[in-house]
């Protein structure tokens, strides 16, 4: 078994793991660390794989885990390898599993003849672990020399029909790279918070390009529509040549697990619940 990399970082997904993934061989990066003042969560990127992409696509445990579909799907479709995963000591956590075999809750693919990673995100990451999450993140895309995250996330808000669309809120280096001849609108206005408003932050403050697609979500789980306004909107972005059509058999598939992943987040959130506020 080849060693684990790990990469400590600072406080402030079926994509089952291949059989042979840790008979891979890879090159070792640096770790690097940080702790924030006073302690707090602690989280550590695990990288079996060398992943070569520059950009990632990140989807995480929110509400109708519109997000979480869409990236679990692009897994799916593209056969994505896994590469590592993402830990903590400090929070209560969950273990997947699937056909009897337990995986990591927050998981990195990717592949050798494509330039995106992809993070799957079924831990649902708590407010004050927010900026340690996103800084762990963070330290792991700079030794990747990864230049761009887009998070996809689906919210709930205030809309009609005709909102069903994708909007960003994205810095300014990405909207000029990535979206002056795309046709997506940009988010009126508002405040997100947690790991997208500390990625959105970080971003303005460094040279990495973010984004954070998002569109009006519903309570059903998985919400398909929203899933799949993302995906065709990452598609047109990054000209991914994804098939959408077989998204509502793949969400059939994964319904009983992601209801009861939703009915785990449902009552974590009585302890903390992250908030946006996105007005048209």
């Amino acid at each position: 078994m080849s060693g684990l990399r790990s990469t400590p970082m600072d406080p402030t997904g079926d994509q089952s793991e291949r059989a042979d993934q840790h008979d891979r061989p890879h090159a070792e990066r640096s770790p690097a660390g940080r702790r924030q003042e006073g302690g707090g969560p602690t989280f550590q990127v695990h990288e079996e794989e060398l992943t070569a992409a520059d950009v990632l696509l990140a989807g995480f445990s929110e509400y109708g885990l519109a997000g979480l579909t869409a990236v679990d799907y692009i897994v799916d479709q593209f056969e994505l390898e896994y590469r590592g995963h993402v830990t903590t000591p400090d929070l209560p956590t969950i273990t997947p599993f699937d056909q009897g075999t337990p995986r990591h809750p927050i998981r990195l693919f990717g592949d050798e003849d494509r330039s995106i990673a992809v993070l799957v995100g079924e831990l649902q990451v708590p407010l004050p672990a927010a900026r340690s999450f996103s800084g762990a993140l963070l330290e792991w895309t700079g030794s990747a020399d990864i230049g761009e995250i887009a998070v996809l996330s689906g919210v709930p808000m205030a809309h009609t029909e005709s909102d069903h669309r994708t909007y960003y809120v994205a810095t300014e280096d990405y909207q000029r790279t990535r979206l002056d001849d795309a046709d997506v609108p940009p988010m009126g206005s508002g405040f997100t918070d947690g790991v997208k408003a500390s990625l959105l932050s970080q971003g303005m403050d460094s040279a990495l390009r973010v984004c954070v697609y998002t569109t009006p979500a519903h309570p059903q789980t998985p919400d398909v529509p929203a899933a799949l306004r993302m995906l065709e909107t990452v598609d047109e972005v990054y000209n991914l040549g994804l098939d959408t059509g077989p998204l509502e058999d793949f969400a059939a598939d994964v319904e009983r697990y992601y209801t009861e992943l939703a009915e785990h987040m449902e009552r974590s959130r009585e302890e903390q619940q992250p908030e946006d506020r996105m007005y048209m």
